[in-house]
């Protein structure tokens, strides 16, 4: 590892008691900017540690689990924190899921509590009628007049508890908070992160690589449930004492510009997808409207034309970077006023990678290998799954799953996934998922799906879709039926019908056959 770690937090070490004491001194200095107002630190401070008192006062207990299922506002980062100051383990979670996968992570983590937006109260409340929960207070951020009989209003929780006078006494190595990341078989797996893991991605990356400081001021498209938007808009500004600004609803150009320009962010953090759509709107704003001093994109690699057109018309760099939910953050990474379009960059100092070959040997520059990274941010394990955790975290070492190439200059360059695994908008699909879903269209006899690039240089999902006999189905109407039944992003964006699908002797799909066919087509 290299010597340019600082040094590491204490054993006893509480990761929101840390972020209070480093802001002590600016108790009136906006902490937060939502849609309805603003939060100081000293707001944050405070209500973080009467929201841990309440969850402590609810019978949890030190290192149980807390569902966090919020949209970006204020009272994100006092849940995520109040949960972590009592030792209580907040599971932040995607918004965005269908009632099934709630379901799903209330059992799997034995969620004790359930933080949550006002609307996604209906489809939290599905995922619990099946009584297969252990929540026992839930709640509710911006409430209405419609609670039903456990569910508490946030305010009023938080005024019924004195703050919390001291941090739990935590182990920096201690388990800190879950994040849940998709796995090959489209379950999602809980991955649990130590108390010290956000301190390391912010003096690695928040720090040494953005240079961030007091007067930044961030917005992240990436909202906070990502390991993406946490750094982005809680670890990274906590640490300095900067200003975010936080959005509930959808990243749209016209949202982000809206912001870009009533709130003056210097720091951008998104994904290629939403720069396309920033691209591509009528309504750019002119630079000296703005006061952007840096870009970050992360979720998918970053084609080169698109880096170069943002750079251009923004007047700022656009620094390109690969993380992870395993390693919290971006551990390769541009650097501002070092860029290397086209490519992931240069390792982030603290950070070591290896690419290595099908025999597990490092392979030599210019050959494609499978990605390794080792740091001081690595997630634990995946929660009750020894197995897949065995895969991943091999001693110091993670095994991201990405193919890459070195390059001379000692950058890295994507190469796509080591899996069938697809990263579509900065989250991952699994196939098997989407064709699982489509299956459950009468019409449908087969289907296998794939990536495609778009016109953008992005990857988008593609279904190849064998009808059954007498079946009738549009393109429309099947996707139509997969937004139905999973999340926004993993409905296939293209749909191409044929007679039959390539298979081996044994009958299994092989979508690398697919794959070269797409790439004939495109040449």
């Amino acid at each position: 590892m290299s010597d340019a770690n600082p040094a590491a937090p204490a054993e006893r070490f509480n990761y929101a008691a840390h972020l209070f004491e480093l802001n002590r001194g600016r108790a009136d200095k906006t902490a937060y900017i939502d849609d309805d107002g603003s939060l100081t630190f000293g707001q944050l401070d405070d209500n973080a540690r009467r929201l841990a008192a309440g969850l402590l006062a609810a019978g949890i207990r030190r290192e149980e689990r807390v569902l966090l299922l919020m949209h970006d506002n204020n009272d994100w980062p006092v849940a995520f924190l109040g949960a972590m100051y009592a030792g209580i383990v907040p599971v932040a979670v995607n918004t965005l899921l269908p009632a099934d996968d709630y379901r799903y992570m209330l059992k799997h983590s034995r969620a004790r509590a359930a933080l949550v937006s006002n609307a996604l109260m209906p489809v939290l409340r599905e995922a619990m009628a099946a009584g297969e929960h252990e929540v026992e207070t839930v709640v509710v951020s911006h409430a209405d007049d419609s609670l039903a009989d456990g569910e508490q209003a946030f305010d009023a929780f938080l005024a019924a508890s004195d703050p919390l006078a001291a941090a739990a006494d935590t182990h920096r190595d201690d388990p800190g908070f879950w994040l849940y990341s998709s796995g090959s078989t489209g379950k999602p797996k809980g991955t649990v992160h130590t108390h010290a893991n956000p301190y390391w991605t912010s003096e690695l990356y928040g720090r040494g690589v953005l240079g961030i400081g007091e007067d930044d001021v961030c917005f992240s498209a990436a909202k906070l449930f990502f390991a993406y938007g946490l750094g982005n808009a809680l670890t990274f500004p906590l640490m300095v004492g900067a200003t975010s600004v936080l959005y509930a609803g959808r990243p749209t150009p016209d949202a982000i510009y809206q912001r870009l320009l009533a709130h003056r962010p210097t720091l951008f953090f998104g994904a290629p997808t939403g720069y396309v759509a920033m691209l591509a709107s009528a309504d750019i704003p002119a630079n000296e409207q703005l006061a952007l001093r840096l870009a970050v994109s992360a979720g998918e690699a970053l084609p080169a034309d698109l880096a170069q057109r943002f750079s251009q018309q923004f007047g700022v760099d656009v620094i390109d970077g690969i993380g992870s939910t395993e390693m919290l953050h971006i551990y390769i990474s541009n650097r501002p006023g070092e860029v290397r379009f086209g490519s992931s960059g240069y390792p982030v100092p603290g950070y070591d990678i290896e690419l290595r070959g099908d025999d597990g040997q490092p392979v030599a520059d210019g050959e494609i290998g499978e990605l390794y990274v080792r740091g001081p941010s690595a997630a634990l394990m995946y929660w009750s799954n020894r197995a897949k955790s065995r895969d991943t975290f091999r001693g110091d070492w993670t095994r991201s799953g990405d193919k890459y190439v070195r390059n001379d200059d000692g950058s890295y360059t994507c190469s796509g996934r080591s899996d069938d695994m697809l990263r579509v908008s900065g989250m991952y699909v699994s196939p098997f998922e989407v064709e699982a879903t489509l299956l459950e269209h009468a019409a449908v006899l087969e289907s296998a799906v794939i990536g495609k690039t778009d016109a953008d240089g992005l990857v988008k999902t593609k279904a190849f879709v064998v009808l059954a006999q007498g079946g009738q189905a549009s393109a429309e109407e099947l996707q139509a039926f997969v937004k139905q039944r999973l999340a926004p992003h993993k409905y296939p964006r293209f749909i191409e019908f044929v007679d039959e699908l390539p298979k081996t002797a044994t009958g299994k799909i092989q979508r690398f056959r697919l794959r070269e066919r797409e790439a004939a087509a495109g040449e």
